[in-house]
């Protein structure tokens, strides 16, 4: 099996595709929000019964394009960032739709497996993917962005 750092400056490394499954996660939570906050208004999330999660899901408007842009300027914070808002989601997530959960899981669930199998995927994967990336950053330091090429 390949080490996560092994191929770091090849295309195609296990730390290549797995950043750029974040990116394109993170781009599709934001085009989901984006939709959302389109369609109701600042009001989308009414039927959420707390203000704090409310608030987050309208401040991930601007919360899932930073984590795209810092993947993309700054891997290892984008990374840490990504990690921290997809933690805050799954918590925001589980806990409004907790009564649902409880009373109709199977009903509940398919709708929130794409979300799950992604919070899933991004905290099991960060620790690794930030000490590959952190390999490479004297590298992106020197060659500034053609070094990621």
């Amino acid at each position: 099996m390949k080490r996560w750092g092994s191929a770091a400056g090849r295309r195609g490394s296990a730390a290549a595709w797995c950043r750029g499954l974040y990116v394109a996660g993170f781009a599709e939570g934001t085009v989901a929000h984006v939709v959302d906050l389109a369609r109701g208004g600042l009001d989308a999330y009414e039927n959420f019964p707390y203000a704090p999660v409310r608030a987050l899901f309208l401040a991930l408007v601007v919360l899932d394009p930073l984590v795209v842009l810092l993947l993309l300027r700054a891997p290892v914070a984008g990374v840490a960032a990504g990690a921290l808002v997809m933690a805050l989601d799954l918590a925001a997530n589980l806990t409004a739709n907790a009564g649902d959960l409880a009373a109709a899981p199977l009903r509940t669930l398919p709708g929130m497996a794409p979300l799950l199998l992604f919070g899933a995927f991004v905290l099991a994967t960060a620790w690794p993917l930030t000490r590959a990336l952190g390999r490479r950053a004297p590298a992106l330091q020197e060659g500034g962005a053609d070094a990621i090429k």
